[in-house]
């Protein structure tokens, strides 16, 4: 694919087994300290989302900041926006400048945006450090995932995608309980308890800020970024650290490397030339996975408590009881059925809690018209649609990071989230409240329901027909570098990968054995 995007100076071919040698090693304790340095930016958004949602009417009360109700409004949609444009910005620079670098980077901007939002004196300095932090959490996402993928090995890459992104949800709990610690007037001021709520996500990521300092960077980047010999050094510090522990590691074919030739370098133009031509099966497959299942979580996120205020009349802070179980049924699907998506595989397994969740909430739906439902059966039925939906969610995110070439997986990743981002997050909260409205149609409610239930059942399908089965498949094969030469995935290698994989993406790693594209057009 270099005729799509300029080039450096022609360099030497470089063959490699970094990536095979990263693939076949076992989980270790090199693994937990990479989920957890960097798996803690979905904990934090979480926790950032559920307590800027409590004190919202807090910050409408005299003796805090008194906004507006459109103010604060305005104040979380410039957190989304930032969330949106730290997306697109950090997503280039980290197929640019490297994956450590930029989580580094974007770890400091959410911590400095959190500190100063909460030493607000005004809605300006208010709405000014929301979009700060959103975009550290936006830059995060694409770094993230892509140094994740990178360095789990193929095996364990879809069920740890799945834990991570799910523990978006053990913040949600995080925050609810901080919620009601620090809004109980009776233990801090009116104008204090609010502020020092918003410094537990700064607190924490101070607190994992040493450990993200001390994981390398991914040796996939540095390996087609013209850097091999340093890849080289990551991966055999990496293999010593687990063999003085007492693993025994297998050593690694030379049919299984790689070679790879001149770096690539990338414009807008060749990104969306790939993507859009070169991709076009998988980006649309991503495009209706991610779109999809941000407009069934933000349209009933968002409008929680707006439905069990008007329908059951559970309102203030008796709403936090609610979304405990809500949150622990979210936490538990990408947790619980994380496995079988390298097991079973990712066709069958995305597509299908796509599907279920999908059906799941229709049933609700209906339930709820039918006015059978109380609000301890509404949120039990939230939770077993949300089980699924859970995992389904993390499942898009899993595939729009594995399906594309290495030299553009961050890019990729911040491309499908900022256009999930800005219509599922923007038209569908909006769209429910207005169904909602005071409590007066529960038929409304139904049909806006039915319309997120349906939209997820065509994201499961689409997965079903056009998915690529990436389970325990080195991401080379998946999705062949950009800057790998004519025939770098050798003969061996593709007959040794293409059993599991549906006919399009077989066809796709046979053709790079014979070309240098890997377009699944």
């Amino acid at each position: 694919m270099n005729d799509h995007a300029g080039a450096s100076p022609a360099a030497a071919p470089v063959r490699s087994t970094v990536p095979a040698r990263l693939d076949r090693l076992p989980w270790s304790p090199f693994h937990w300290r990479v989920i957890i340095a960097l798996g803690i930016t979905w904990m934090l958004d979480g926790l950032e989302i559920t307590i800027a949602g409590s004190i919202a009417d807090r910050l409408r009360e005299h003796g805090t900041l008194a906004l507006s109700s459109s103010q604060v409004g305005l104040g979380a949609s410039l957190y989304l926006f930032g969330e949106v444009a730290g997306a697109l910005i950090f997503g280039r620079l980290a197929d640019k400048l490297g994956r450590r670098k930029l989580f580094i980077v974007t770890l400091g901007i959410y911590l400095l945006g959190n500190a100063l939002t909460a030493i607000s004196p005004s809605f300006i300095f208010f709405a000014a450090t929301r979009f700060i932090a959103g975009a550290g959490i936006g830059g995060e996402y694409s770094a993230i995932n892509s140094a994740i993928d990178e360095l789990i090995p193929a095996s364990y890459r879809g069920r740890t995608d799945l834990a991570v992104n799910g523990t978006y949800w053990l913040g949600a709990m995080i925050g609810a309980a901080a919620n009601f610690l620090f809004l109980n007037e009776r233990l801090f001021g009116i104008d204090l308890g609010w502020r020092l709520a918003l410094l537990i996500g700064p607190v924490i990521g101070l607190l994992i800020w040493p450990l993200r300092r001390h994981i390398p960077e991914s040796p996939r980047w540095l390996l087609t970024h013209g850097r091999p010999q340093e890849a080289e050094q990551v991966v055999s510090e990496i293999e010593k650290e687990l063999e003085d522990k007492g693993y025994q590691l297998e050593p690694v074919d030379e049919d299984r490397a790689i070679e790879l030739t001149e770096r690539v370098e990338l414009t807008y133009r060749d990104l969306f030339r790939i993507l859009l031509r070169d991709y076009r099966r998988r980006s649309f497959v991503g495009f209706t996975l991610m779109v999809t299942q941000a407009f069934l979580y933000n349209a009933i996120f968002f409008t929680y408590a707006l439905i069990l205020g008007q329908f059951y009349g559970i309102h203030g802070s008796a709403v936090s009881y609610f979304i405990f179980p809500f949150a622990i049924g979210n936490l538990l699907g990408p947790i619980l059925l994380g496995r079988y998506f390298d097991e079973i595989g990712r066709r069958v397994m995305v597509g299908g809690s796509y599907c279920v969740a999908g059906v799941l909430l229709f049933v609700t739906a209906w339930l709820f018209n039918q006015g059978v439902l109380t609000a301890t059966m509404q949120t039990v039925l939230w939770c077993a649609v949300f089980f699924f939906a859970s995992a389904a969610a993390s499942s898009g995110y899993l595939t729009v990071s594995e399906v594309f070439p290495i030299e553009i997986r961050a890019q990729a990743i911040s491309f499908f989230y900022a256009i999930a981002t800005l219509t599922g997050g923007v038209v569908a909260p909006w769209l429910f409240a207005t169904l909602i409205g005071n409590g007066e149609s529960r038929h409304r409610v139904f049909i806006g329901y039915s319309v997120a239930a349906l939209l997820m059942v065509v994201g499961g399908l689409v997965e079903f027909i056009w998915g690529v089965n990436a389970e325990k498949q080195p991401l080379e094969a998946v999705a062949r570098p950009l800057s790998a030469r004519t025939g770098a995935v050798t003969s061996s290698m593709a007959s040794g990968l293409t059993g599991g994989m549906n006919a399009h993406v077989r066809r796709d790693v046979k053709h790079q054995v014979r070309t240098n594209s890997a377009s699944d057009s």
